[in-house]
């Protein structure tokens, strides 16, 4: 995979609006799910193609900002999309799809729950070799 500025932004953008308020970790397995999706079968081959498919990430196409605004946090996401970019994944677990706690979104009862970090719970479809 060739590693572009774009891909790099909207990479950076998901973890941003899905994780900021997790902690590396948690910020670095929302990035390696995002590029797990773009390896894996079913879905776009193009990082932003992912993040901005319809209906796949709660910030992409609810009418508000794009724009982050918490500098900080901002940094920290480019830092960790491009150490995914870069270095692959750390944790690879396998993951394609996560929601947070708070949520229960009708697909989690077709997944295999493979961990929970934070805030959040990471899934495989069910039946995937991992």
């Amino acid at each position: 995979m060739i590693v572009t500025a774009a891909a790099a932004t909207c990479l950076a953008l998901n973890v941003y609006f899905e994780g900021r308020g997790e902690d590396y970790d948690g910020q670095k397995m929302i990035a390696e799910v995002t590029m797990e999706r773009v390896y894996e079968t079913g879905f776009p081959k193009e990082v932003c193609a992912v993040v901005w498919e319809k209906g796949q990430f709660s910030w992409t196409h609810d009418g508000k900002s794009d724009k982050p605004k918490d500098t900080v946090a901002w940094l920290e996401a480019q830092i960790i999309a491009n150490e995914t970019l870069l270095y692959g994944c750390e944790f690879c677990m396998g993951a394609t799809y996560y929601h947070t706690r708070d949520s229960e979104p009708y697909w989690a009862e077709y997944m295999q729950v493979i961990g929970m970090w934070g805030n959040h719970i990471f899934y495989r479809e069910k039946g995937c070799d991992e």
